[in-house]
């Protein structure tokens, strides 16, 4: 019986048509982020274990994938309390991590404000499900350096135009900012020393609704007054819509006593931006992330019950490393997310060309036409001519050949006859 060779659970092969597609998609994404002045760098696939579960990366410090100590003995397996003591080093879970690292390690050597290019897989234990895989690529681009809100308008312009290059229409930017939802809370009652774990329902507003947040709160057994006053908040007589964005609408959603330096950063920022793109105000926005400090945001897509993406400010995070805070902020594509929404021939790509021969060819003639049309331009393969073309030819569309020509032993490139694949 044959045994089944499918790849680990949550990974993917590609096949050459799709990874075609991928490379294409990656390549506008690129392009528009080093229009805008980014820099793209590198960072290694894996990074210290106790870097990766220092508190900086939330909920998914707990699906990072370990890598074992080498030379670990039975008796450091029945010593170890936990399994983090048996790994050393880890896969990356996401790009900021390493990037806070990388920019401790490079500062010497980086422009007072850097402007950061990461495109790369990252790894998570995760659940596999449609559009959650355990292996997937990221696009970051991050400000480093920069503490006023130019640096949240040049990410929010850079992915606005990187989405409309890829022809993804329909998007809004989602803004929000972790110092109203903390104010927020301390306004509702809430004790500072428990706003980490309510942000934690809050942020399942999408899927569990306002009733279901209110019935988990109670459930975990947090103080009646706070929760009473959120559930007053949530269902009172006004619509949760808070556009268009600007100042009205802000304190329109906000109760009052609120972060009042937020608001105004929010306003300002929201002017700045204009018709840039489409933004729309969410109070309850929250981002999973526990090291964002300031500004976050997210992309939605009215197709879509998740988002393609989202960022934020994190201030906090690279002080860890050098002992005092550096103003950062950034924003995430979801790649896997954002390829299945573009068309496979929307970014087009080289004309490609097959060339088909008998066995009477001279190898030589077939290496100087497909030189020729390299240089002009062309992407050419090689196909020796079956008796049934059907099956090649629908292979060839497939892997994204507009044409096909037959090469005879006294053809040049002159004489040679293409015609269009459907």
């Amino acid at each position: 019986m044959a045994t089944q060779v499918n790849p680990p659970r949550g990974m993917r092969d590609f096949l050459p048509a799709d990874k075609a597609n991928r490379e294409r998609v990656l390549g506008t994404i690129r392009s528009v982020y080093t229009q805008h002045g980014f820099d793209e760098i590198e960072t290694p696939v894996m990074e210290e274990s106790s870097r990766l579960h220092a508190g900086l990366g939330g909920d998914n410090e707990k699906l990072a994938f370990g890598v074992l100590k080498r030379a670990l003995t039975v008796d450091d397996l029945h010593a170890a309390s936990t399994p983090l003591e048996l790994a050393d080093l880890g896969l990356r879970f996401d790009l900021t991590v390493p990037l806070a690292r990388f920019y401790a390690t490079h500062q010497a050597e980086l422009p007072t404000v850097f402007r950061a290019i990461q495109i790369a897989p990252v790894w998570r234990a995760e659940r596999p499900q449609k559009g959650r895989y355990r292996q997937f690529v990221q696009c970051d681009i991050d400000i480093i350096g920069e503490k006023g809100i130019i640096a949240e308008i040049e990410l929010i312009t850079a992915t606005t135009a990187t989405l409309a290059a890829l022809g993804i229409d329909g998007c809004s930017i989602r803004i929000n900012d972790r110092r109203l939802l903390s104010s927020m809370l301390t306004v509702f009652g809430f004790p500072a020393s428990e706003h980490a774990s309510v942000l934690i329902t809050i942020d399942k507003l999408d899927k569990l609704g306002t009733d279901g947040v209110i019935t988990e709160l109670r459930d975990r057994a947090y103080p009646a007054g706070p929760i009473d006053t959120l559930e007053a908040f949530f269902t009172r007589p006004q619509t949760m819509e808070f556009n268009p964005f600007g100042e009205k609408a802000i304190r329109k959603a906000l109760p009052e006593g609120i972060d009042e330096a937020a608001v105004l950063s929010l306003v300002e920022l929201g002017a700045a931006l204009g018709d840039v793109s489409s933004l729309v105000f969410d109070p309850f926005l929250v981002r999973g992330m526990g090291y964002y400090t300031g500004t976050i945001f997210e992309v939605a897509h009215p197709s879509l019950g998740y988002s393609l993406g989202g960022g934020g400010r994190y201030d906090g995070m690279i002080g860890r490393f050098l002992g005092g805070d550096v103003p950062a902020v950034g924003f995430s594509l979801g790649f896997e997310r954002i390829v299945d929404l573009v068309a496979p021939d929307a970014l087009g790509g080289l004309d490609a060309t097959a060339l088909l021969y008998e066995e009477d060819v001279p190898a030589q003639l077939l290496v100087a036409l497909k030189s020729e049309l390299i240089a002009s331009g062309v992407r050419v393969r090689l196909e020796r001519k079956p008796r049934n073309l059907k099956p090649l030819l629908a292979q060839l569309a497939g892997s994204g050949f507009a044409r096909v020509a037959t090469v005879r032993a006294d053809s040049t490139l002159s004489t040679l006859e293409f015609r269009e694949l459907a």
